[in-house]
């Protein structure tokens, strides 16, 4: 018991002064925390970092960047992008208890002070990565009354934010000299790679160069970095942090970087998507960089041949039809090219259209019942008050299939069909498709709309195609990879889609390239050429199951160039482009869908075989909407033993009489074969004896056209020209003017009159049943 009495009474002594101790530490820790407190309310910490706009790829690389606020090349680096290799020697280096202390390490700190006091110098520092992030975010002289004030700052850090967190933070602050701070601008600028590339050597590179950024400059100090490099291998190695066959190589690793240019991949796309995303650091785009740098080659190299045509720009748009994701955006083949303004973004520029719309006019057709891809439609000239179309050859073919006037593009049947159509409901369409002129004057078009009457853009008509490949549907385009919600239209049915793929697939076209017939190279794919008036812009747009692509060709100063069309400027190109992305695809064609149809027509009208139809073929339609019209290409006629006269049932004799199948053709169709001497069966003239009169099918005055002002030299005595189409049974019209008789003539003779004087004229045309045809004119003399 004596020899535990000493302890006893030490215990109750430790006991005694540790009470008060302990509580002096509790006031003294709640003081500080107080103090804290209130220093943090009255200064509180403020992390207001300006980044360098980045542009990325789908996988992560930067295509394209800008300067920040305050002209400074500061990348924000993401936690994915940070490489293990640059952690784990950043940390060795700067702070290797970072995870462990508050933000402040007591004992560097007394170790520095102690070094400092007893040699009278600074020895040694004690800032911590959390200090000096702190120092990066508020510069102050390196006093000790502003270290305390870093100290402080690196107590808030670590109380708002985690380590991880911080470290980001330092490695996006840490300057490398000039107005390059961080280590993604780094690691661009001088390696041109993600940081999460680097190798040992590099990672080594730009973890010393921070300690003397203005005097190690890579490219001007690479000797003198490559000495420091290989000291803190060598202490690396002595620390065994990294596997020795790693640091052998990394100390023979020669360094041959230099400040390069930032990277400007598919520059008019980063402009745009930093206009369109301006607010964030990193815009991670949809954006196939294999696919842009095949497209930007393609066509650089293809402009460079054509240049010597004075065509010196295009522009291409790829778009994933899986994704909708833009994959390629190439807005001119040479940005650089001032000459001939290569900075212009011809995906954005409005442009006439050509024939580009026609396969949507068509499919709008289907859907509307109006047409099936079997339908006869005449191609003849034609007169719309004074709107008078021509076929891009200038020739006519007479009857045609609606197939067969899409495969060749012919433009008479197209605006015979937007007609049919109405130029609104075609409008309407459009604007599903968010073309923004139509959406601007769109009540303002008429006919001419579908022959490029009007201004469309490289994206809206490659969007508005990528549809055909989705079944009809449109969906709007994805700019960026975490984009999720999709505007989806459903601006045709997936029958009309399809009938227009298998037209737009054909070979046996005109807009096939001269020379592409016997190619083995064909990629399988359905395009449509258009080429505008005056020759000033070339198009083809293509698509197969993946892909949609849009190229548009000429010049951004408006000049025309007699060789400019879609066929031999743009296709090529295009062709070129899918032989490159998407070579000898796996991918199915497209699957006929279940809301479509067979059915047997006629091969002479399209429409549903009848009794009479000798000549049938299989056509697709879509059930519940195509007509069910049965074909009416023939007439029965009752016509007399001689065939010298036709009865009607008011006239028709008991009988003496037979009847006969004569061709039933529209009336500008027998026009046409008048003009072209092309030879008909004609229905025999109606019988003189018959006293009916007939209201149907009325004498169609083409010329002059109704509405119209007519200004006339008066001195020059011009005449104007009377002519009407009429049906197939009329041998004789009679002209009045005014309401006065001027001539009888043959059914399709072309008349001529003078006018007298000015003002208005009422035109009038009778035929020889009786059936008659007023047109109004006004006339004016220069």
């Amino acid at each position: 018991m004596q020899t535990q009495q000493p302890k006893y009474i030490l215990h109750q002594r430790l006991l005694t002064y540790s009470k008060p101790l302990l509580k002096y530490t509790l006031y003294f820790a709640f003081i500080l925390c107080i103090a804290f407190a209130t220093l943090n309310y009255l200064y509180p910490l403020k992390v207001n970092i300006s980044y360098s706009p980045v542009i990325t790829a789908s996988d992560g690389s930067v295509i394209n960047a800008f300067l920040s606020r305050d002209d400074k090349w500061r990348m924000q680096l993401e936690p994915d992008e940070i490489n293990p290799v640059l952690k784990k020697a950043v940390l060795l280096k700067e702070d290797k208890y970072f995870y462990y202390h508050p933000g402040i390490n007591p004992f560097a700190i007394t170790r520095a002070l102690a070094n400092n006091l007893l040699q009278d110098k600074k020895t040694s520092g004690a800032s911590t990565i959390t200090m000096q992030v702190a120092r990066l975010l508020y510069p102050q002289r390196r006093t000790y009354a502003n270290k305390l004030c870093e100290m402080f700052r690196a107590l808030q850090l670590e109380w708002y934010y985690s380590k991880d967190e911080i470290l980001q933070l330092y490695l996006n602050l840490v300057p490398f000299g000039g107005n390059i701070e961080g280590i993604k601008a780094a690691s661009v600028l001088y390696f041109h790679q993600s940081p999460k590339q680097l190798s040992l050597a590099q990672a080594v590179t730009l973890t010393v160069i921070p300690n003397k950024p203005s005097s190690l400059r890579i490219g001007e100090q690479n000797e003198r970095i490559v000495e420091f490099r290989n000291k803190w291998l060598h202490y690396y190695q002595a620390q065994q942090a990294f596997p020795a066959a790693d640091i052998e190589d990394a100390l023979l690793e020669p360094l041959e970087a230099r400040r390069l240019d930032a990277p400007k991949v598919a520059p008019h796309f980063a402009y745009r998507m930093y206009r369109k995303y301006k607010n964030q650091p990193i815009i991670k785009t949809t954006l196939n960089r294999q696919v842009q740098e095949k497209v930007e080659q393609l066509a650089y190299n293809y402009m460079q041949r054509l240049r010597y045509q004075n065509i010196h720009n295009a522009a291409v748009l790829v778009i994933n039809n899986q994704t909708k994701a833009v994959e390629a955006y190439l807005g001119s083949a040479d940005f650089n090219d001032f000459a001939h303004h290569g900075q212009v973004d011809g995906i954005k520029a409005a442009r006439s259209p050509g024939s580009t719309l026609k396969p949507f006019l068509y499919a709008t057709a289907f859907d509307k019942g109006l047409l099936t891809p079997k339908t006869v439609i005449t191609d003849v000239p034609i007169d719309y008050a004074g709107y008078r179309p021509q076929n891009y050859f200038g020739n006519y073919n007479g009857n045609v299939t609606i197939t067969h006037a899409l495969a060749t593009s012919l433009n008479v049947p197209a605006v015979k069909v937007l007609d049919q159509l109405g130029v609104y409901t075609f409008v309407q369409k459009l604007k599903q498709a968010e073309f923004s002129e139509m959406k601007r004057n769109g009540n303002q078009l008429g006919l001419s709309l579908i022959l490029g009457g009007c201004d469309v853009k490289l994206e809206e008509l490659t969007l508005l195609y990528a549809a055909f490949a989705n079944q009809g549907k449109y969906n709007s385009i994805k700019w960026l990879q975490q984009d999720t919600t999709q505007q989806v239209t459903q601006l045709l049915s997936p029958a009309s889609a399809f009938m227009v793929n298998q037209v737009l697939t054909q070979l046996t076209r005109p807009d096939l390239p001269h020379n592409a017939h016997n190619s083995p190279n064909l990629p399988k794919i359905a395009w449509k050429t258009g080429t505008s008036y005056g020759r000033k812009d070339a198009w083809s747009i293509g698509y197969n199951k993946k892909y949609t692509v849009g190229v548009w060709v000429g010049n951004f100063s408006g000049e025309g160039v007699p060789e400019l069309n879609g066929t031999d400027s743009a296709t090529p190109l295009l062709f070129d482009i899918f032989n490159s992305i998407d070579y000898n695809s796996t991918d199915r064609w497209f699957q006929q869908p279940k809301g479509i149809g067979l059915r047997v027509v006629c091969s002479e009208s399209g429409s549903p075989a009848n009794s009479f139809c000798s000549n049938q073929v299989m056509d697709t339609f879509i059930p519940g909407i195509s007509s069910t019209q049965k074909c009416s290409h023939l007439k029965r006629i009752s016509v007399s033993q001689d065939k010298k006269y036709s009865y009607c049932t008011s006239c028709q004799p008991a009988t003496g009489f037979v009847q006969q199948l004569y061709p039933n053709h529209a009336p500008e169709l027998l026009t046409f074969y008048d003009s072209e001497r092309i030879p008909y069966q004609q229905i025999p003239a109606h019988n003189p004896k018959c006293s009916r009169i007939f209201k149907e099918h009325a004498p169609v005055i083409t010329s002059p056209a109704a509405g119209m002002e007519y200004l006339l030299e008066q001195e020059e005595y011009q005449q104007l020209m009377l002519h009407c189409n009429t049906h197939n049974e009329v041998k004789q019209v009679y002209w009045y003017i005014n309401d006065k008789f001027l001539r009888a003539t043959a059914a399709n003779e072309k008349v001529f009159f003078e006018p007298k004087q000015a003002g208005k004229y009422k035109i009038s045309c009778t035929d020889d049943q009786g059936r008659n045809t007023d047109s109004y004119i006004t006339v004016r003399f220069l």
